[in-house]
């Protein structure tokens, strides 16, 4: 039995996956982190207790996925959008609170690896894999592994400016792909253009039924995307792109978001296939269990 954690800015998933990778208990809990670094870390461990009593044991090892890196330089928490896990030593503090050893790596490497091993983007050479959720993350997967980078920074487009003049980000800049792209910020743009707020999946549903200021924030949400991704395309050229989290699920990204990164990709040539994940919103948590397999093999 393997066990992996995913720490997300609203909840902690937890999973069990059998030898053949099969999903034998998966679990969700809020991950209060306006309570603080303390209580994520409590939360954590609760979570870890719960997927321990289903797997009848406590493993050597967990995979946990988290919203940022570990930094090479002192081993603490960076670039997370939980701030509060910022400076912090995560791995540290996880270990003695769980009483086993953890294995870190951002969400988004994790969700691109299980997607590239077990989900849509399977034989594929180099994926990029794309979190659109309340955050804009990524990954890069090359032979069926992990491609960190130097930094640990490796897929980080959420954090490439497109917009000089956008909204600011927590992490200092302003016009970062996640200030446009992400849940919230789609959400606050189409409550400033018609006036009210409402769920993102109220605003696609207005849009395709006609209303002219919902239509008008979907188009721009779809250009946008297509701006962002091609920055990527024309730096990478990846085999194939996989998307991932909430906001992945409006059904014309896949068409005319497509479309959109078309005409940015330089040459306006783009023929690698835009993929829906196949693991749903558990495969960064199921990522997390092949890290956890990995650790075992490894010793």
């Amino acid at each position: 039995m393997f066990i992996g954690i995913d720490l997300g800015g609203t909840k902690i998933e937890g999973v069990v996956l059998d030898e053949a990778y099969r999903v034998c208990f998966r679990e969700r809990l809020p991950t209060h982190r306006h309570q603080g670094y303390e209580r994520i870390v409590d939360r954590v461990a609760e979570m870890f207790a719960a997927c321990c009593r289903a797997a009848g044991k406590r493993p050597r090892v967990v995979g946990v996925g988290t919203p940022g890196a570990m930094s090479l330089a002192d081993g603490t928490m960076k670039n997370c959008n939980t701030t509060c896990l910022n400076g912090r030593p995560l791995r540290r503090d996880l270990e003695q609170a769980l009483g086993t050893k953890v294995i870190l790596e951002n969400d988004a490497n994790l969700f691109a690896w299980a997607e590239a091993l077990l989900g849509a983007a399977r034989g594929y050479e180099v994926v990029f894999g794309v979190i659109l959720g309340t955050g804009v993350g990524g990954g890069i997967v090359w032979q069926g592994k992990i491609w960190p980078g130097a930094h640990r920074l490796a897929g980080e487009w959420g954090h490439h400016r497109i917009a000089e003049q956008g909204p600011p980000c927590y992490c200092g800049g302003r016009g970062c792909v996640e200030t446009l792209l992400s849940g919230p910020a789609v959400e606050a743009y189409a409550a400033k253009e018609r006036g009210f707020p409402a769920p993102l999946a109220e605003v696609v549903r207005a849009a395709r039924q006609g209303e002219v200021a919902a239509r008008r924030v979907l188009d721009h949400f779809l250009e946008r995307f297509g701006h962002a991704l091609a920055n990527v395309i024309n730096i990478l050229d990846p085999s194939c792109v996989v998307l991932g989290g909430g906001v992945s699920n409006i059904d014309e990204l896949y068409t005319y978001g497509r479309e959109a990164v078309s005409r940015y990709v330089f040459g306006r040539e783009f023929c690698a296939p835009i993929l829906r994940h196949q693991l749903g919103d558990s495969a960064g948590v199921i990522g997390a269990a092949l890290l956890a397999a990995e650790g075992e093999r490894q010793g």
